[in-house]
């Protein structure tokens, strides 16, 4: 199962009290969540989202262990001011996002998360057969379009080779698992990047998968509606994987703090100890902050 990541942490930075309500808008596999019905039972209400029905139902399961009190969607973040509204919530007191892919979803979606299984080029986060693919995007998206995409938001400084790579290929063979992509990135990058502390194809995974789920343009519109439907005194907590998130929390949170509207928790982000990173490696790129609104 998933291991939660800066578990302690997160939670404690919620500073949750009986008679709240929790809105873990990337619940997964209820790490968090889970953590937050040990703590206080039925006493302070769960409300979760995921975009992956099977995440819903392993969560539900494991919640159900803990406490009654909890209502699960399906659904983005982005929409989670319908889903407040569905419920008859107004406002909520804390917020969490965990922007990470889960490892349920890496080992075990068969969606093409990883570039470590043969797997079909989905890597959409939920199943909805009409959703964009990563396989529809390598083999239809122009030569400029891919380049941006693996160079903004992947930050991989072979984005043009890599990008000439694909449309070359695709030219003889479509694109149909990972593995088909993974030897695209390796053929257009140097030996010596294939030594680096990373997989070569990391960023280019990281940049399609961002583009087929709109990770990006969900965080903006998550954190406005999120904040929005905080109570006065209730906290929002992130927990960013790449820079590109964590710039975008850390401009919501300081341009919120200059309004007036909320106070920082956390002035720097508080990241994974030594001991968390040797016993989930995963971890070592996150980054937790934490506001509270006025």
């Amino acid at each position: 199962m998933h291991t939660a990541v800066l578990l302690q942490e997160a939670i404690d930075g919620l500073n949750l009290k009986e008679g709240d309500i929790f809105l873990d808008g990337t619940l997964g596999s209820a790490g968090h969540s889970a953590e937050v019905a040990r703590r206080f039972g039925d006493s302070v209400e769960i409300v979760g989202l995921d975009r992956d029905v099977e995440a819903l139902e392993r969560s539900d399961e494991r919640l159900r262990a803990l406490t009654n009190a909890h209502y699960l969607k399906l659904g983005s973040f982005r929409n989670l001011d319908q889903v407040l509204e569905a419920l008859g919530m107004k406002t909520v007191n804390a917020v969490l996002l965990d922007l990470g892919i889960s490892s349920d979803q890496l080992e075990t979606s068969g969606r093409g998360f990883s570039f470590q299984r043969d797997e079909p080029l989905h890597m959409s986060m939920n199943k909805d057969e009409e959703a964009l693919t990563a396989k529809e995007i390598l083999n239809t998206w122009d030569e400029e379009t891919l380049e941006l995409i693996i160079r903004g938001f992947g930050e991989e400084k072979y984005s043009r080779k890599i990008a000439r790579e694909i449309i070359l290929r695709r030219d003889e063979k479509p694109f149909e698992t990972t593995f088909d992509l993974q030897d695209a990135v390796r053929a257009a990058t140097p030996a010596a990047y294939h030594r680096g502390r990373i997989n070569p194809a990391t960023r280019t995974f990281q940049a399609i998968r961002i583009a087929v789920n709109e990770e990006l343009v969900a965080l903006e519109e998550g954190l406005k509606k999120g904040f929005e439907a905080l109570a006065p005194g209730g906290r929002f907590a992130v927990i960013s994987f790449h820079s590109l998130e964590d710039r975008i929390v850390k401009n919501f949170f300081r341009d919120k703090v200059t309004e007036g509207r909320a106070r920082f928790i956390t002035k720097k982000p508080i990241v994974p100890t030594d001991e968390e990173t040797r016993e989930n490696p995963r971890s070592r790129s996150a980054k937790l902050r934490v506001a509270e609104k006025l």
